[in-house]
C-alpha cells in the first residue's frame, strides 16, 4: 500500500489532542488585526485556508480584523524568501503552508525549509481529489486508468503545483498503486488551484490533480465529477465522491496545512498567534467552515509541530525515492 503516514489514525490522534486543550466557550478577542501572505494564487488550497481561518476567527471576535495578500511564484518560494528577507516588517502576518514546503525544499526548487521560518501551528488537514468535468466521459478511476492505457500521452493529469510537487506526487503515487508506470504519467503544471480547475473546465487538460476542498463547491454545483478520493472513508462534503480504496487503489494521503511567522518572532507575539488558533477550534464559527470544506481537524502547536514537520520530511522523503522524484 501506497500511504503517507497521517491518515485516520494520526488525525484522530490530533484531534483528541485539540480537544484536550480545551478553550473557553465564549471566544475573547486575542488579536486586534491580522495580515495572511498567501504563496499561491487565488482559488487553490492556500488560498482557501487562509480565507476560511480569517472568517472563522473575525466572526468569532478572537481576531478584530483581517487582510490578506496573494503572492505567487517559485512554487512558493517567493513568499517563503519575502518573509525571511523582510522579517523586521512581518511581525503582524501569518503565512499559510502546507506539505509542498517539504517536497520543495526536498527538491531544491527553493533553497530554504520550514527550519527557516518560525513555526506556529498545523492547523487542518485535506485529502487529495481526482477531478473531472462535467460532460467528460470519465466517471470513475477505472475509466481514467483504462483512458490513460488507450493513450498515456493524451490523458493529461493537472495540478496546482510545480513537477515534482504535491499534486503531481498524489498523481504519481495513485497512478502507482493502481499498477500503472508512475514516472510515465503526463503531468501539467499550474500556478495555484484556481487555474489547474479553470484548465480543467475549458478542457486542457483530462483530469485534475487537487485538494478535496479545492474541488467540493463547484461538484456540489454539478460543474466537475470527483472521481475519487484520497481518505479511508467517504466525507461528508461530497458523499457521493468514492474513495480510492472502493474503487480498488490502495492508497491514503491527507495534506496537512498549517501556519508560519517570520524569523525572530516574539515569544509573546507567537504565543498570541498560537492562542488565537487554539480558541478557533471551540467555535461554531470554525466548525462550519471546516465541513463546508470538508476538512479535518489537525492541531498541533509548538514542539508539537516542529516534531510533525521533521516526521513528515522524513516520511515524505522516502516516498519521492521510492516514486523516482528524489
Amino acid at each position: 500500500m501506497i500511504k503517507l503516514k497521517l491518515t485516520r489514525r494520526a488525525v484522530m490522534a490530533a484531534a483528541a489532542a485539540t480537544l484536550a486543550l480545551g478553550s473557553p466557550a465564549v471566544a475573547e478577542k486575542t488579536l486586534d488585526s491580522l495580515h495572511f501572505l498567501i504563496p499561491g494564487g487565488a482559488g487553490g488550497g492556500w488560498d482557501g485556508t487562509a480565507r476560511g481561518t480569517g472568517e472563522a476567527l473575525t466572526n468569532a471576535g478572537i481576531v478584530g480584523t483581517a487582510s490578506y495578500e496573494n503572492m505567487s511564484g517559485g512554487g512558493g518560494g517567493k513568499a517563503i524568501g519575502f518573509m525571511i528577507e523582510n522579517a523586521d516588517s512581518q511581525h503582524g502576518t501569518l503565512m499559510v503552508n502546507s506539505t509542498p514546503i517539504i517536497i520543495r525544499s526536498l527538491t531544491g526548487v527553493f533553497p530554504h525549509n520550514f527550519r527557516d521560518l518560525t513555526m506556529v501551528a498545523g492547523t487542518i488537514g485535506d485529502y487529495a481529489a481526482f477531478v473531472v468535468g462535467k460532460d467528460s466521459a470519465i466517471n470513475s478511476m477505472d475509466d481514467l486508468i483504462a483512458a490513460y492505457k488507450a493513450s498515456p500521452r493524451k490523458t493529461a493529469i493537472g495540478g496546482g503545483s510545480v513537477p515534482g510537487g504535491m499534486d503531481h506526487l498524489v498523481a504519481a503515487m495513485v497512478m502507482k498503486a493502481a499498477g500503472e508506470d508512475p514516472t510515465a504519467v503526463k503531468y501539467i503544471p499550474y500556478d495555484a488551484g484556481g487555474m489547474a480547475m479553470a484548465a480543467l473546465l475549458s478542457g486542457e487538460i483530462a483530469a485534475l490533480s487537487t485538494g478535496f476542498s479545492e474541488a467540493v463547491d463547484l461538484a456540489n454545483a454539478g460543474e466537475v465529477k470527483i472521481i475519487g478520493v484520497t481518505s479511508g472513508d467517504r466525507v461528508s462534503a461530497y458523499a457521493d465522491a468514492k474513495t480510492m480504496k472502493e474503487q480498488g487503489i490502495d492508497a491514503e494521503f491527507v495534506n496537512w496545512r498549517g501556519f508560519f511567522a517570520a524569523p525572530g518572532l516574539s515569544e509573546d507575539k507567537l504565543t498570541a498567534y498560537q492562542t488565537a488558533l487554539a480558541k478557533m477550534y471551540d467555535t461554531p464559527e470554525w466548525e462550519a467552515v471546516r465541513e463546508r470544506n470538508g476538512w479535518v481537524n489537525i492541531h498541533n502547536s509548538g514542539d508539537d509541530f516542529v516534531k510533525f514537520l521533521e516526521n513528515q520530511e522524513q516520511v515524505i522523503g522516502d516516498l519521492m525515492s521510492e516514486l523516482g522524484f528524489r
